[in-house]
């Protein structure tokens, strides 16, 4: 048989039955993710989204936070989308000796340009091993990235990239010499290349040629197989994932229940509506690409405050779970297509998946935590540190569940989107309205809020307690009789539960008020009249106690034309500014840093006193990380003249308090304090102050200090909010 026709059978057949084979996975992949119950606002504002596919995924911004994986990662991809070329010359090569790529297939630039970036593949795969090497969970443990990663099928991918280019480079040395190469210049290491075969007669390289390209085609189309079948599968979930991903500005609020494409009316809900998510049926069509775009590549797992004490709680094995859950109950989904059909309309082999996918997702129950990837592994867990499914265990332990603060690291460092927080924002919601298995130290605090409008259990009354406690009026709302904020108000001032009944928070809120006096700004406050904005009920997964505190403020602010309001905590900042537009409440909201930036800057507020030592600045997550605030709180501290040092973790990386996500009134238990983990890390910068700017992080990281300071350490470290380091600077030297 002729060599071109033997070429063109073989390649032929390799092609059709690997594509045959991945076109089959292809659309199961499909028709599971489209299963999902339907998820809304995913593709509006189209011009924020293609945005996002240049910047994230051409450009690989999230990937270059971290520079070195990142470079390696810029170097795989920009490779294989230059490379895309080289696959249709080696097909095209199959069947026509010297073809080229129409009009650009012989131009020498893009001959180079294959060349350079196939070489950086190879480079990239070599950081890669490097990196994996050296942070690997049998080197590394617990404190890996990778830890219960499947790092077998890591390793096979680099060694499947390593082959797709030597068989590139083997049959593009072998054209050179037979001189079919399309490209008569510029192919700087394909040309290199052909120098080791020129000892090789011409019908020896014509037979190189041949099995190069039948290589190069197999080990594209099982590579091709491979990411269809293991999580790198990334490499085509992950655009769709960030097209459809939310586009707040920050983390941006939780998403409400939906019901038929709008928000769950809790006035009146229907029968048959969800209340949060406790199987794997209940998910949406963009949880389950959320699932399938996971790299398992550890950033989440490396930020997370409860993975970093000690907890059972990674960001990124949760996601393994539920995903392994979702192929898990694959018949049963995609028969069900997002509705809980009755047993007798489903197949058997639809049925054979039932028990998988009507298994509870949480439990009370915890059943160990992995000792590593490929390593010992313990009840409920295979060797490689993932679930057993043979196994009749919960897919989430509720330790894991209830252990995250919701600080956003995991969401705020994840490449490709995924929505951490949301997932166990919604399972909290139905361990808390549908099964009522929640821990129980949340119950007092349910329980406060509803009764008393705060999670403290204060009377209304002692709202105003702290005004007696300064030497200048304070207006408070209804006490001459207003029906609506007076014209001449510039703020209304949310003080929030924590300034009005937390000692130390009563100290910011004292400090911030003096401020507003000495600069002029007309503020009011709403007395007994405010009540608590229902941001810990929401966390800890009582969506129903939310509504009730939200409906009641917003129709309160909306009836006395509230339209400029200043906090001093971050939480009430995000739920009054990002999450009460849900329900009717647009409000300008800022945080006091903000204003009192904005303050100094126009020369209102003029500091005299240089604060003459160092200060490090702790970011609150919901500062942070969800709104975007990192700059003023730190301009603030450098108009006071202190000596601005920064902790290892600041800016988007800052470490979490520890009181986000309700853990505020839940008992810490496992593992290392998170405040105090915090703490000590402040502590080592040797600054005497460290500044804040949340009441709950005031709280946390008093404690903390506190908690070092009787075992005879940290002596004359002080944690204060920037406004009381602020007002400090302004007051003459005595």
């Amino acid at each position: 048989m002729d060599q071109m026709l033997l070429r063109a059978v073989v390649g032929t057949i390799l092609a059709v039955v690997l594509l045959a084979l991945a076109a089959k996975r292809g659309w199961f992949l499909f028709s599971l993710a489209s299963s999902g119950r339907p998820a809304v606002g995913r593709f509006t504002d189209p011009t924020i989204r293609v945005e996002a596919e240049a910047t994230e995924v051409l450009g690989q911004k999230k990937l270059l936070k971290w520079v070195i994986p990142g470079t390696a990662h810029v170097f795989a991809f920009w490779g294989f989308l230059v490379l895309g070329l080289t696959v249709i010359e080696a097909f095209g090569a199959l069947y026509v000796a010297d073809f080229a790529v129409p009009i650009i297939g012989t131009w020498a630039i893009v001959g180079f340009a294959e060349d350079l970036f196939a070489i950086l593949v190879l480079v990239g795969i070599l950081m890669f091993a490097t990196i994996r090497i050296f942070n690997s969970p049998g080197r590394e443990g617990r404190s890996s990235r990778f830890f219960g990663s499947h790092t077998k099928g890591a390793w096979l991918v680099l060694f499947m990239i390593f082959n797709v280019i030597w068989t590139l480079f083997l049959y593009r040395a072998a054209q050179v010499n037979t001189g079919v190469f399309p490209f008569p210049d510029g192919a700087f290491a394909s040309e290199y290349f052909a120098t080791w075969l020129q000892g090789f007669s011409e019908s020896t390289n014509e037979w190189l040629e041949t099995i190069g390209l039948w290589l190069n085609v197999g080990v594209i189309l099982a590579f091709l197989l491979l990411v269809l079948n293991s999580k790198h599968l990334h490499i085509f979930t992950a655009p769709v994932n960030v097209f459809t991903s939310r586009r707040p500005n920050g983390l941006g609020p939780l998403l409400p229940i939906y019901y038929d494409g709008k928000p769950l009316d809790f006035e009146d809900p229907p029968e048959d509506a969800s209340f949060g998510k406790g199987h794997i049926s209940e998910f949406t069509w963009k949880n389950y690409v959320d699932f399938m775009a996971c790299t398992e590549c550890g950033r989440c797992q490396s930020q997370c405050p409860a993975w970093n004490t000690e907890k059972p709680l990674s960001p990124k094995l949760l996601i393994m779970d539920l995903r392994e859950n979702l192929f898990e109950s694959a018949s049963y989904l995609k028969a069900a297509k997002g509705s809980r059909p009755e047993m007798g309309e489903l197949d058997t082999k639809a049925l054979e998946s039932v028990s998988e996918s009507e298994r509870a997702l949480v439990e009370r129950q915890f059943i160990g935590s992995r000792e590593g990837s490929e390593h010992a592994s313990t009840d409920g867990y295979t060797d490689d540190g993932h679930r057993n499914f043979s196994l009749e265990l919960p897919v989430i332990a509720d330790d894991v569940l209830w252990s995250c603060t919701m600080c956003g690291a995991c969401v705020n460092q994840c490449p490709v989107d995924i929505e951490h927080i949301d997932h166990i924002a919604d399972m909290r919601r139905n361990q808390v309205m549908v099964t009522t298995d929640f821990p129980s130290e949340l119950n007092g605090m349910f329980k406060n809020v509803e009764s008393k409008g705060n999670p403290w259990g204060m009377n209304a009354s002692d709202r105003n307690a702290w005004i007696s406690e300064v030497d200048f009026d304070v207006r408070v709302f209804g006490r001459d009789g207003e029906d609506e904020i007076p014209a001449d108000i510039d703020y209304l001032f949310w003080v929030g539960c924590a300034g009005a009944f937390e000692d130390r928070a009563k100290n910011t809120t004292k400090a911030v008020a003096q401020l507003l006096d000495v600069a002029g700004v007309k503020f009011m406050v709403l007395g007994d009249g405010e009540t608590c904005t229902g941001d810990p009920a929401r966390r800890a997964g009582n969506e129903f106690l939310y509504q009730m505190q939200a409906q009641q403020n917003v129709e309160m602010l909306n009836e006395i034309k509230a339209t400029k309001i200043v906090v001093t905590c971050p939480h009430c900042l995000n739920t009054l500014k990002r999450e009460y537009p849900q329900i009717g409440g647009n409000y300008d909201v800022v945080h006091h840093t903000q204003l009192l930036r904005e303050l100094v800057d126009t020369g209102r507020l003029t500091p005299i006193t240089e604060v003459n030592e160092e200060v490090t600045y702790h970011d609150p997550c919901y500062l942070g990380r969800h709104n975007n605030i990192y700059v003023p709180p730190r301009e603030l501290i450098e108009a006071t003249g202190a000596q601005k040092v920064e902790m290892p973790r600041h800016g988007d990386k800052s470490f979490c308090c520890g009181a986000g996500g309700a853990r505020m009134w839940m008992e810490e238990k496992i593992g290392q304090q998170i405040n105090k983990t915090r703490g000590d890390e402040a502590i080592a910068t040797g600054a005497k102050t460290i500044a804040v700017a949340c009441p709950f992080c005031s709280v946390m990281l008093n404690d903390a200090v506190t908690s070092r300071q009787q075992e005879g350490l940290a002596e004359g470290v002080q944690v204060q909010d920037v406004a009381t380091l602020l007002l400090e600077s302004m007051r003459a030297k005595s």
